[in-house]
């Protein structure tokens, strides 16, 4: 709904601000990255995941002369519709609801800012922009399109639809988030043993910035494996930061869109060039098979997603589990899956062992 302008603050400083203050942002700082929030506290979870990715999209935009609070907005609501227990709680959801319309996190972080933050009296929801919203649904199936179109022709998943591009705030933020998720992976899973430097030195991309640390600083790895780590990912996210900045001012220069309007029309601008997009997909097939389906993990999120599907279950039977405000809404699937979607990892903990009485993993306390 149209609101009249703030005196001190354009309207993507806004959207900003209502994101950090509201219940959903507060939320994922006890949600899964990629470690069960109970295995220790120096993992990044999606609060972390977000302020990352916030930083180096703002960093980007200032090198390209982009909106930096439209980018950040972006950023730090790309996640607010995540599962607990990372994507393990998402797939376990989606399963639940195929039968009642399906589940999608992204869909779900437009889904928490359009409607179910209740913080204002004049209309539920932020009320967002619609460039911030279009950034927030980064994919779209085109049935969720179709529907949503129904509802907002003119709205955020039209060009899921009708073709086209987004703006290339939300282009920028998009990778981003591939940049930022990519280099905390590689910390987290050597900080946790399921990865070791030696298998990650074959990949180019890592070998090229392990190789300029060792020669900026002889002996690190030796004397300091954990500094040696930490500059390496430093180095790693650099040259991607740098890379993706040098392409997109080349296809910018090429295309020279005079507005908004000519950058929805054409095909997408922010990129990174074909040697560097190797080298990312290169690491990312790496951590798909090393790390994600890492037997230790994959044993975790095979508990995760019992504990959401029994979750599921339980409340969809006895919907006076969930609070009476919830439980009275008339689409119950729909409202069990907002319920448990919003869930921090130990609350759900905590409410599968007082529903069951069994405790799956960790401390829920």
């Amino acid at each position: 709904m149209a609101e009249a302008a703030d005196p001190a603050r354009h309207d993507h400083q806004r959207d900003r601000d209502r994101i950090v203050h509201s219940t959903a942002f507060r939320r994922l700082v006890y949600k899964t990255q990629v470690f069960i929030n109970h295995e220790g506290d120096l993992f990044r979870t999606r609060l972390t995941h977000s302020l990352e990715v916030a930083q180096l999209a703002r960093s980007m935009a200032r090198m390209l002369s982009l909106n930096e609070d439209l980018v950040e907005a972006i950023a730090l609501a790309h996640d607010l519709g995540h599962t607990p227990f990372g994507h393990a709680g998402q797939d376990a959801l989606a399963e639940c609801m195929r039968p009642h319309g399906g589940f999608e996190h992204n869909l779900q972080s437009l889904r928490v800012v359009d409607h179910l933050e209740a913080r204002y009296a004049a209309f539920d929801g932020l009320n967002l922009t619609f460039e911030t919203r279009e950034g927030i649904l980064k994919h779209c199936a085109r049935k969720d399109a179709q529907r949503l179109c129904d509802e907002e022709p003119d709205g955020p998943a039209r060009r899921f639809l009708h073709g086209g591009s987004p703006s290339l705030e939300a282009q920028l933020v998009n990778l981003a988030d591939e940049v930022a998720y990519n280099a905390h992976d590689i910390d987290d899973g050597i900080r946790s043993g399921l990865l070791q430097v030696e298998q990650l030195t074959p990949l180019a991309l890592f070998a090229r910035s392990s190789e300029a640390v060792e020669q900026a600083h002889a002996g690190l790895a030796r004397q300091s494996p954990r500094r040696f780590l930490a500059e390496t990912v430093r180095h790693l996210l650099a040259r991607q930061v740098h890379a993706l900045v040098s392409e997109t001012r080349r296809r910018l220069a090429d295309a020279s869109p005079q507005d908004e309007a000519a950058v929805r029309g054409l095909p997408r601008l922010v990129g990174f060039d074909a040697a560097m997009q190797a080298e990312i997909t290169e690491l990312k097939q790496f951590l798909f098979r090393s790390l994600y389906r890492h037997p230790r993990v994959t044993a975790m999120t095979a508990r995760a997603r019992t504990v959401v599907q029994e979750l599921f279950d339980a409340y969809l039977d006895e919907p006076g589990h969930m609070p009476p405000y919830v439980a009275a809404l008339p689409d119950r699937p729909r409202a069990v899956a907002d319920y448990i979607a919003g869930m921090t990892d130990r609350f759900a903990l905590r409410e599968h062992q007082r529903l069951t009485g069994r405790q799956v993993f960790g401390d829920a306390a």
